[in-house]
């Protein structure tokens, strides 16, 4: 099967026998540059998961008519900018309702460490997506397989509903591409990568991102979050706190399609592996702040991992001196937690309207159909609820 491969960066895009690449038609304007500001705590330079220095992501996206009408793709997430297989960082894990796999997880919650990019894509192609992130790993260093073996962690959610998953289209070419094209900067968000053919309330959805920089006194560290949304049923969506699903009962699609959620929350702040499952479980206010509600046939996975540190693979001696936020203080003392926790369920929240306001009406299989989030519409309602403030820019 001919599968387009999207053009690198600044790379003007390339035909395809057989696909045809289905360009962004509506102007990317961010739920922030609207008024619509969530939470107490200022956003970073590019309110992406991407301000937390050194964590870089990539895309492969997929569309096409013919033979097979695909909607789907790749989106990878990457620690730092080094070797995470030879550099590892601390990492801890969180499930709302557990309708969805994430492979990997047992080491990453047994030795609280992630070492590798984290991987995300369609739930049929979860399994190719683990052989080609480890064949590509295999590729760059000779120990994989040999001395070591490295286990990538991958995780899913189910575009089913817009992409012909039973093409089985997405390739190792395709997660190579995103690996290869991840980068620091500003991130894709909408109908993009692991986000092409997933929804979110009912709507078109998927991959958005914010960040919260905390003030000095509360430590000043970064908290980032990227989701791939695939969750929600219209009359729970929230947004600024305001019922919006309720007063846009129309543009529904042919079905319901519960899926899942994916949160990666990236900080700078020395956390240990038991903090950062705290943390990443408080990414699951934010998402219940939207409207979720765990629903039975969802799978909300979160991870969460801090930059503060790496543990190397090879050192010499067996300890190693780590720096951690304290523990157990009393509960009269101000807790370096608590804004942490904060920051991560306001980026969660963002991130999941970022995304819907990012994406596009969408048209897959069967006909079956996805209606972009109506902006003005959606602004109209927040407005009469008194949630919108002066416009504030994204970035």
């Amino acid at each position: 099967m001919a599968l387009h491969h999207p053009p690198a960066p600044g790379e003007p895009p390339r035909p395809s026998r057989g696909t045809r690449e289905v360009l962004p038609s509506r102007a990317v304007v961010r739920a922030r540059d609207h008024g619509i500001a969530i939470g107490r705590f200022r956003p970073g330079e590019r309110n992406a998961i991407t301000d937390v220095a050194g964590v870089r992501v990539g895309h492969a996206t997929v569309r096409s008519e013919a033979p097979a009408v695909l909607r789907t793709g790749v989106t990878t997430i990457w620690p730092h900018g080094g070797e995470p297989w030879r550099d590892r960082v601390y990492a801890g894990t969180a499930i709302l309702n557990g309708y969805g796999e994430l492979i990997g997880v047992n080491q990453v919650n047994e030795w609280g460490l992630l070492h590798s990019p984290i991987v995300v894509t369609s739930s049929l192609a979860i399994g190719m997506a683990y052989h080609a992130t480890a064949r590509w790993i295999a590729e760059r260093d000779p120990a994989q397989g040999r001395s070591d073996v490295f286990m990538p962690v991958v995780t899913e959610c189910d575009d089913s509903f817009l992409n012909d998953a039973r093409a089985f289209a997405l390739t190792e070419e395709h997660v190579a591409r995103a690996l290869e094209t991840s980068r620091d900067g500003e991130v894709e968000e909408g109908c993009v990568g692991a986000g092409t053919g997933m929804q979110c309330f009912d709507f078109k959805g998927g991959i958005g991102t914010a960040s919260r920089v905390l003030p000095t006194d509360d430590g000043g560290w970064t908290v980032g979050v990227l989701v791939c949304t695939n969750f929600g049923a219209r009359p729970d969506l929230l947004i600024a706190g305001v019922p919006v699903g309720i007063e846009i009962p129309d543009l529904m699609p042919q079905a319901h399609a519960e899926g899942s959620c994916v949160v990666v929350t990236a900080t700078d702040a020395p956390m240990l592996p038991h903090q950062l499952r705290r943390l990443a479980l408080r990414s699951a206010m934010g998402l219940v702040r939207c409207g979720s509600i765990g629903a039975n046939g969802s799978g909300e996975l979160m991870l969460a991992f801090s930059t503060a540190q790496t543990v190397p693979r090879a050192a010499p001696g067996s300890r190693l001196r780590v720096e951690a936020l304290l523990d157990g203080a009393f509960w009269h003392e101000p807790s370096a937690f608590d804004p942490l926790f904060t920051a991560t369920i306001e980026a969660t929240e963002e991130a999941v309207v970022n995304a819907l306001f990012a994406a596009e009406t969408t048209v897959g299989r069967d006909g079956n159909a996805q209606h972009a989030l109506p902006i003005d519409r959606t602004l109209g309602i927040l407005e009469r609820h008194g949630r919108l403030r002066p416009a504030q820019p994204s970035v």
